[in-house]
This record gives C-alpha cells, structure tokens and sequence, in this order.
C-alpha cells in the first residue's frame, strides 16, 4: 500500500473546513442578532418576563448592554476568522464560550432563543477546533 509523504485533505478535515467557514459566517449572525436583542432588552425593558426566583439578578438594560458590546465584538472577530487569521480563530471560540455563558444566564427571559443560540455556539467551537489548516 502507497503512502503519501505530504499530508492529504480527510473528508473530516474537508467537512471542518467548509464548517469553519460556516463558523465565521454563524458568529456574525450570532453577533448581529445579539446586538439586535440587546437594543431590544435596552429601549424596551417593560417586554421581557423573568421569574421570580432567579438567582442571578440584572436588570434587562444591564443585559441588553451586554449583548450589545459582546455580539459587536462577535462581529469583528468572525470577520477576523473568515480571513484565516490565528487570532481570529482563538478568539473566536473564546467569545463563542462567554456566549454561552452569556445565553444561560440569559435562560429565564427568552429560553428557546438562548438555548438555540447556545447550541449554534457549540457548532461554531466544534468547527474552529476541528479543522487543522495546512501549513505551507
């Protein structure tokens, strides 16, 4: 059996790749969307319901500011993973990270959107971290 001495595209690594770029193109949805629901959270707090009983406590401004800084931030870093960069990618799944950290905490005013977003960010980790770029 031949074996090749230069490293050969897997269908793995084929699949990562096309999904990091999907990665790049979610994290500026996930960015823009956060930003969106964050203005929301901001002009109109009255909108949102939240138990009682919820322990972690900040009033929906404090959260739609939150969303708002994180998904600008999303937007420039997915940018910056779409054009291949090393930095780009690290800090893309850190951000994809506090994004679910963020989504969670955000559970008890809109649980089917957070919950969405938090499985879209686990994509979005699972992609950057799967696809190995070749070195030339």
């Amino acid at each position: 059996m031949a074996h090749s001495t230069g490293p050969e595209p897997t269908l793995k690594q084929g699949f990562a790749a096309g999904t990091t770029i999907a990665a790049g193109i979610l994290l500026i949805v996930i960015g823009v969307l956060s930003v969106l629901q964050g203005i929301s959270a901001v002009a109109a707090d009255d909108l949102l319901v939240v138990g009682y009983d919820y322990i972690y406590k900040l009033n929906t401004t404090g959260w739609g500011w939150i969303h708002i800084i994180l998904g600008a931030i999303e937007i420039c870093v997915a940018i910056g993973l779409l054009k291949g960069t090393t930095w780009g990618r690290t800090a893309a799944m850190i951000l994809a990270a506090l994004s679910i950290v963020e989504n969670f905490l955000w559970i008890p005013y809109y649980p089917a959107w957070s919950l969405l977003i938090i499985a879209l960010d686990v994509v979005v980790i699972w992609a950057i971290a799967a696809y190995k770029p070749a070195t030339s």
